[in-house]
C-alpha cells in the first residue's frame, strides 16, 4: 500500500508512505516524480492524499460496550442523573433476558461506528456485578474475535461497588481469572468512605497479583468533599503503579477549592497517574441538582494538561441509560471538551487531537511498536480530510481511510457540497 502526497501530523512538508506485511516500510519526502519503494507482487494499492493529514489512529480510552444501545430499555433515564442511570441499568440486567450473542451484537455495532470515525484501540469497562457474567463472556470473546481489526482492552468494573456488595471481591477475582486486562473500581459509590478506602487497597492488590493496569471511576460526583483521587494517586505512588493507573471522570475536582487543588496537583504529578474525561456524558449527568450557577461537571482538563499531566477524552456511552446520544465520533467529544474546558486558544487547538489519540495511547499503555508513524512500526493510521488539528476539529473532518496492521478497515469518499452563490 502506498499513500502519496500526505501531511504527517507533527511534521513539516509532504510525504510518501509505503506499507507492507503490516508494517511501515518507508517514509520519504514527497516529490512530484517520487516513487515509494515496494516489493513486487504485493498488489499494493496507491492513494493520492492530496495534502491531507495522516496520523496515528484515534483511541477510545473509556467506554462501556456491554451497555451500548440499550437506551429506553426498560425505560429512559428521565432525571438525567448518574444515579438513575445506575438504577436503570440494574433493572435492565435483572429483568431483561441477557444473551452473550445479543451483547456481542450491540457491542459490534458500536465498534463499527467507532471504526468509521477512525478508532482502532478501545478500552471498555464491563460490569462484573451482573452476576450471570454474560457481559464478561461476551466482551472477552469479542476481544479475541476483533484482534487485528480493532484492539480491545477490558476492565473488570464493579458497577455496584466492591466492598458494598456481599460477594464483590469474589466477582472481581473471577473476572480477572477470565482474562480481563485491567482492574476497575468505583470508590465514591461505596457505602462509606472507609469502604471506598478499602476498595482502593483491594484494587491495587488485585492489579499486582495479575500484573494488570488500574482504571478507576473516581469521584464521579459534584461533591467537593469526595476526595478518593488523593488516595488513588498516593497508592499508585507507593506501589510504583502510576503510569499504569488511570483516574476516570474525577468530576469532583471541578468543585474542589483552589487551595486544596494546588496541593493535590503536586501529588498527582509525583504519582504519574493519568486521566480520562468524558465531556458529553459528564456535562449531561453532572450539575443536575444545581440551580444556578450550574456546574459543568468536568475535571480540570485544561489545568491538568497545562501542568504536564496526561489527559485523554472518551465517549463513555453510546445510547445507554446514562447518555441517550453518541455515535462513536471522538471529534464530537473533542469539540465539546475544548469548549467546556475553555481550551479554544490557538496553542491548545493547535495540538488538540492529542486528547483523542496519543494521550489515549499512553493511557492504554500501548506498545511503542503499535503506535506512531515510523518505519518498522505497525502500519496503524488514519487519513483525515483536513491539513492540521485546527482544521480537522473546526470542520469535523471525516476519516477517509483507516488502516490497521496494513489492512483497510474503513474507507470513505470526500463529500463536497455545491453552493449556488
Amino acid at each position: 500500500m502506498r499513500i502519496k502526497n500526505c501531511r504527517i501530523r507533527g511534521r513539516e512538508g509532504l510525504y510518501d508512505v509505503a506499507c507492507a506485511d503490516g508494517k511501515f516500510t518507508e517514509i520519504v519526502q514527497h516529490k512530484e516524480d517520487s516513487k515509494v519503494a515496494d516489493d513486487e507482487g504485493l498488489n499494493a494499492e496507491e492513494f493520492d492524499a492530496k495534502g491531507r493529514m495522516m496520523m496515528p489512529p484515534f483511541v477510545e480510552p473509556h467506554i462501556h460496550l456491554d451497555c451500548v444501545l440499550t437506551a429506553g430499555i426498560p425505560h429512559y433515564n428521565m432525571s438525567g442523573t448518574l444515579f438513575e442511570g445506575i438504577s436503570t441499568w440494574d433493572e435492565y440486567k435483572t429483568t431483561q433476558p441477557l444473551a452473550v450473542s445479543e451483547i456481542k451484537e450491540r457491542a459490534r455495532a458500536a465498534l463499527r461506528l467507532m471504526a468509521e470515525h477512525g478508532v482502532q484501540f478501545v478500552r471498555t469497562h464491563v460490569d462484573v456485578t451482573e452476576t450471570s457474567f454474560k457481559g464478561v463472556c461476551a466482551l472477552e470473546e469479542l476481544k479475541e474475535e476483533m484482534k487485528g481489526i480493532i484492539e480491545i482492552q477490558t476492565i473488570a468494573f464493579p458497577q455496584n461497588g466492591i466492598i458494598s456488595l456481599k460477594n464483590g471481591r469474589e466477582l472481581m477475582i473471577r473476572a480477572m481469572d477470565m482474562g480481563m486486562d485491567c482492574v476497575g473500581g468505583i470508590p465514591h459509590y461505596e457505602y462509606t468512605r472507609e469502604y471506598g478506602l478499602e476498595s482502593i487497597k483491594f484494587i491495587f492488590d488485585l492489579a499486582e497479583k495479575y500484573d494488570a493496569c488500574v482504571d478507576v471511576h473516581c469521584d464521579e460526583i459534584d461533591d467537593g468533599q469526595s476526595r478518593f483521587l488523593e488516595v488513588l494517586a498516593t497508592t499508585a505512588w507507593e506501589r510504583g503503579w502510576g503510569e499504569r493507573t488511570v483516574a476516570a471522570h474525577t468530576c469532583a475536582m471541578g468543585s474542589y477549592n483552589d487551595a486544596y487543588c494546588s496541593k493535590l496537583f503536586r501529588l498527582l504529578k509525583d504519582s504519574g497517574i493519568r486521566f480520562n474525561s468524558c465531556p458529553p456524558a459528564s456535562t449531561h449527568l453532572q450539575g443536575r441538582i444545581d440551580t444556578f450557577p450550574k456546574r459543568r461537571g468536568l475535571t480540570r482538563i485544561k489545568e491538568l494538561t497545562h501542568a504536564g499531566m496526561n489527559v485523554a477524552l472518551g465517549q463513555d456511552s453510546i445510547s445507554d441509560p446514562w447518555y441517550p446520544l453518541g455515535v462513536g465520533n471522538l471529534l464530537r467529544v473533542l469539540e465539546m471538551g475544548v469548549h467546556v474546558a475553555q481550551m479554544t486558544g490557538y496553542e491548545d487547538l493547535s495540538h488538540c487531537l492529542d486528547l483523542i489519540s496519543t494521550n489515549g495511547a499512553r493511557n492504554l499503555c500501548l506498545k511503542d511498536s503499535e503506535y506512531g508513524i515510523e518505519t518498522g512500526k505497525d502500519a496503524n493510521f488514519i487519513l483525515l480530510d483536513g491539513k492540521d488539528d485546527l482544521e480537522v476539529l473546526r470542520f469535523q473532518s471525516p476519516v477517509l481511510l483507516s488502516v490497521h496492521n496494513g489492512k483497510i478497515i474503513s474507507r470513505k469518499e470526500p463529500v463536497r457540497a455545491e453552493v449556488s452563490f
